[in-house]
Formats: C-alpha cells, sequence, structure tokens
C-alpha cells in the first residue's frame, strides 16, 4: 500500500469524539495536544501496539496524527496492515491548529505545536 492510498482524513473533519492517537514525541505532546487522544511516540508504537488494540476493541476508528503528517502517516499504514481502521489526519497538529480546533496541556499553559 503507497501513502497515496493511505485512508486520510482532514484536521477539521475529525469527528469530536473520535479517537486521536497522537504518535509524537513527549516533548511535543507536552507542548499542546488534543484532549482526550492516545498518546504513544512512534518510537514506542510497536511495543504499545496492545493499548491501541485495546482503545479501538469497540470498533472505534483511529485518527493517526503526528506534526505535518509523516509519521501519522507510516503509523497508519502500519495498523491498516494489522487489520486496524484507521486514518491519517492530513496537516498534523499544524492543520488541527489552524482549523482552530482545540488544543490542552497537562500544566495548564497555553497550548502550541512545537
Amino acid at each position: 500500500m503507497s501513502f497515496a492510498q493511505l485512508p486520510a482524513v482532514d484536521a477539521a473533519a475529525v469527528p469530536s469524539d473520535g479517537l486521536v492517537l497522537d504518535v509524537r514525541e513527549d516533548d511535543e505532546w507536552a507542548a499542546g495536544h488534543v484532549e482526550g487522544a492516545l498518546h504513544i511516540p512512534m518510537s514506542e508504537f510497536v511495543a504499545r501496539l496492545g493499548e491501541v488494540t485495546e482503545a479501538v476493541a469497540d470498533g472505534r476508528k483511529a485518527f493517526v496524527m503526528c506534526r505535518v503528517g509523516g509519521r501519522s502517516a507510516q503509523v497508519t499504514q502500519y495498523l491498516v496492515q494489522q487489520g486496524i481502521d484507521a486514518a491519517n489526519v492530513e496537516g498534523g497538529m499544524q492543520a488541527w491548529d489552524g482549523a482552530g480546533r482545540p488544543m490542552v496541556t497537562d500544566n495548564g499553559k497555553p497550548a502550541f505545536v512545537l
């Protein structure tokens, strides 16, 4: 499967109750993230796949996100190959922020995309 055939969704179209899977590193997550997102850095992804399969066990779709969409495309491809319903969020957190979608931090500081 090439990235051209990868299931993808615009940041503005991610449902507010959708399962957002954030594959960025810890410092990127700390700067700002989608509230309720599941954070599994790409570097830990294969080892923590069980957390994803558990989160989508009820048939939920995973909306995979990184900063601009490159790492998340790789993870989305991997998930689809595992039979998991997943879509890459095109443009990642930069597009999410650009669409005016809400972001939070764990420390109460203003959220931004690192």
